[in-house]
């Protein structure tokens, strides 16, 4: 079994779940790879999931090899499918979720960062005091 770049020669042309490292999972076909592991999907779909899920066409995307987290064939026999416990949701309203949450998320580090201030610590690489 290779454990390289090469395993990627069997997934050309299949449907593909790819997991990158800021959050985002993209659906697409793999038309072409490198030795890198840089991705080029056809028919690209980026899935969100706050509760609710939506898929946004992107079309061609290409994806850099080192932001690959995860990567999956798809069961094209459950691809239609809804995910368990996820309803489908047109994009606006899953991005006004995605939105709430952020934002929910964003105090809470806030908070998070005051506390530690308050303990001394301080932000990495600039010599200042935590927010």
């Amino acid at each position: 079994m290779f454990t390289t770049a090469a395993q990627l020669l069997d997934m050309t042309d299949k449907k593909l779940m790819v997991a990158l490292r800021d959050g985002r999972k993209l659906i697409g076909v793999l038309r072409s790879w490198d030795q890198f592991a840089n991705l080029v999907l056809q028919s690209t779909v980026e899935r969100v999931f706050p509760g609710l899920y939506a898929d946004i066409p992107k079309g061609i995307f290409l994806v850099r090899g080192e932001n690959v987290l995860l990567l999956g064939e798809i069961d094209l026999d459950k691809d239609d499918d809804p995910p368990p416990g996820y309803e489908k949701a047109e994009a606006e309203v899953v991005h006004k979720l995605a939105k709430e949450r952020q934002a929910k998320e964003s105090q809470i580090e806030k908070v998070r960062l005051g506390k530690l201030k308050e303990l001394g610590f301080e932000g990495e690489n600039t010599g200042e005091a935590l927010i």
